[in-house]
């Protein structure tokens, strides 16, 4: 899934850890993330939130995408802050999950997001195939 994160990647986006049901990533706010209040645009906080959920939703190898998402902004980032967001899966039944994520510098959090995932069908990683002699 990272080789084809172009957004993620473009934007300085870091994986700190991943694993079933949980995903931690990283990225530090630079200029061009900064509004004209001198703080981080929600928009930028937003999409780290998002990829961090991707990345939860799509950790146990199926195909998962967005239905919903929600934030909420609690506190400002500045310029040069090293923001870190930790997606953990709520709950999954079906085909439909609901997933948390932390956005927080240095430990104080900056928002809190919710997402609501879809699979589609399909795996990320092809599942192995026995020898066939």
């Amino acid at each position: 899934m990272w080789a084809n994160d172009h957004a993620s990647k473009a934007l300085g986006m870091e994986i700190v850890e991943i694993g079933p049901g949980f995903a931690t990533l990283a990225m530090t706010i630079t200029t061009e993330m900064v509004n004209g209040h001198g703080i981080a645009h929600g928009g930028f906080i937003f999409t780290l939130a998002d990829s961090a959920f991707a990345y939860a939703c799509n950790s146990r190898n199926e195909n998962t995408v967005a239905a919903q998402g929600q934030i909420s902004f609690i506190r400002p980032s500045k310029l040069g802050a090293k923001l870190t967001a930790s997606a953990r899966e709520i709950t999954r039944a079906g085909r439909s999950g609901i997933y948390d994520v932390r956005v927080s510098s240095a430990r104080i959090v900056i928002a809190e997001f919710r997402g609501h995932s879809r699979a589609i069908g399909g795996t990320l990683v092809p599942p192995q195939q026995p020898d066939q002699r």
